[in-house]
């Protein structure tokens, strides 16, 4: 009796020393390191981010007693949406959905069904942007998923299952207005060109157009007429502002020599300083000494006189 009571006690005890005496799992060596979590990188430029929301207005009224699989459902974009501040998918956009189960109303009460999927909306270059039921893209395929059910005219989604909107015991019927939001599927990036933006400029091109040199020019005297490539553009002093490159200058003064330079500009402010010289006065012949005396005027003629 007592043999069989010691072995009845080991029995129960046993697992109680052997808990006691058994280590705790090991811990990882990665358990005892922080997790440093790793930094998103920032969106790339003119990209339709995954996730941006665009809310849709059902554009006819949906029935299970007529909708047929594959049907499309045409939507209408309510709000803009906008990258770079600027308008890639206006209000009043075009966005398809797509009929994939529909059953009517059978007997014994049984209700129709009606499930669809949002497929994709019409950008303003006409381009397609894929469309999913909700915002978190989890195991939600290409069109998303989505449970509805309808009060009155709003949709509650639930990201579970394709777009379910059931009545029980009647058909189901959408009213045209319905509204929803979905959810861009994948990062789009877009040519800014196809909506109206003009393509930035390379550096060299801009430094190019926008560079400007200046001529600082004086003269003396000062108050001289100032001819840049054959055009007045005033009187000396002044500074006069060219494009880089090859230009011809002209001073000019009456009473004084033209002045003229031909130079190569780059930029900046180039200084130039016309001294005129007096002009030579125009030379006036001299008669000579012998011819100075004005020459006798001619006699006239004597008249004939008739022979005797």
């Amino acid at each position: 009796m007592r043999k069989g009571l010691f072995a009845l006690s080991c029995l129960v005890l046993c697992p109680f020393l052997i808990a006691q005496q058994s280590p705790g799992p090991a811990k990882l060596a990665s358990d005892s390191q922080p997790v440093t979590a790793t930094p998103a990188s920032p969106p790339q430029p003119h990209t339709l981010l995954d996730g941006t929301p665009v809310r849709l207005r059902l554009s006819q009224t949906m029935s299970s007693a007529d909708a047929k699989v594959g049907q499309e459902v045409p939507f209408e974009v309510v709000e803009e949406v906008k990258v770079d501040d600027v308008v890639v998918l206006p209000k009043g956009a075009t966005a398809i959905g797509t009929v994939t189960d529909c059953n009517a109303k059978k007997s014994m009460g049984r209700a129709g069904k009606l499930n669809m999927s949002i497929s994709y909306a019409r950008l303003a270059d006409q381009e397609k942007v894929a469309l999913r039921a909700t915002q978190d893209n989890k195991g939600g395929g290409h069109v998303g998923a989505m449970t509805g059910a309808i009060v009155a005219t709003s949709i509650v989604f639930f990201p579970a299952a394709p777009l379910f909107l059931f009545v029980h015991g009647k058909d189901i019927t959408i009213p045209q207005g319905t509204e929803i939001t979905a959810f861009v599927e994948g990062d789009m990036h877009l040519d800014m060109a196809r909506f109206g933006v003009a393509p930035p400029k390379p550096a060299m091109e801009t430094q190019g157009a926008d560079a400007q040199a200046n001529l600082a020019i004086e003269s003396s005297p000062p108050g001289a007429d100032i001819e840049v490539d054959g055009n007045f553009v005033g009187n000396t002093p002044s500074t006069v502002i060219v494009k880089p490159g090859d230009h011809e200058v002209k001073i000019a003064k009456k009473g004084f020599t033209d002045w003229t330079r031909k130079l190569t500009v780059t930029g900046g402010t180039v200084h130039l300083s016309a001294g005129l010289d007096a002009a030579t006065p125009a030379a006036t012949p001299v008669a000579s000494q012998a011819g100075s005396q004005p020459a006798p005027p001619a006699s006239a003629p004597a008249p004939a006189t008739a022979p005797q």
